[in-house]
């Protein structure tokens, strides 16, 4: 379980392909200060297992279909990622409730820069759509942020500098992938409620 609040701005050191799988190799001198073998670490917001630590370094396995899910697919040596330490039971949670299982990719249709501040447009998958609604949470590249605005095929988010500065976002430009984590709590609802929608299901009569 992760808050979507970002530790550290690592980089990609290594990517090895594997039968069906890949195995990456990601420097972070602070997510990496107390990790070891079995531990969960976010990377652009996909949880994914450390299998060695080493140097300042994380290795992960990353199966087929965290590949065909999420950005991690494209994701090259010398690439910047965002990288975030599973959360620890009694501290505070700064973001929301995020998972670390990436829903699917969205991609960046725009950015607007203001003084203090920068809107960016996001290309929103039409299955995606029902579960942000504006004002929500959502996850993006790992980073907890909240929806200024959605429509059927986009959103918007606006990033301070802070994001800005810190996380991947601040480098992503028009027709880049960014992994999506919609709000888990959206999603069992609608499973929770579904069977009493339908006219012709006994919870209906």
């Amino acid at each position: 379980m992760f808050t979507g609040i970002v530790e550290e701005l690592g980089e990609v050191v290594a990517v090895a392909d594997l039968p069906d799988a890949a195995r990456v190799t990601i420097a972070g001198p602070l997510v990496t200060s107390d990790a070891k073998h079995g531990d969960s670490i976010a990377v652009n917001g996909v949880c994914l297992t450390v299998v060695d630590v080493e140097g300042g370094a994380f290795t992960a396995d990353v199966m087929r279909e965290t590949l065909t899910r999420s950005s991690l697919a494209k994701v090259a040596e010398g690439d910047k990622v965002n990288l975030e330490r599973a959360a620890a039971v009694g501290q505070r949670l700064g973001g929301h409730i995020v998972q670390g299982h990436v829903d699917g990719t969205g991609t960046v249709l725009a950015r607007e820069k203001a003084e203090h501040w920068e809107v960016v447009h996001i290309g929103l998958p039409p299955k995606l759509a029902r579960y942000v609604v504006e004002k929500g949470s959502i996850t993006v590249d790992g980073v907890s942020l909240t929806v200024v605005s959605v429509d059927e095929g986009s959103f918007t988010v606006s990033l301070i500098p802070t994001t800005l500065e810190l996380t991947t976002l601040g480098r992503r430009t028009p027709g880049d992938h960014v992994n999506l984590e919609v709000d888990v709590l959206a999603k069992y609802v609608e499973r929770l409620a579904l069977p009493h929608l339908r006219p012709d299901s006994e919870e209906a009569r």
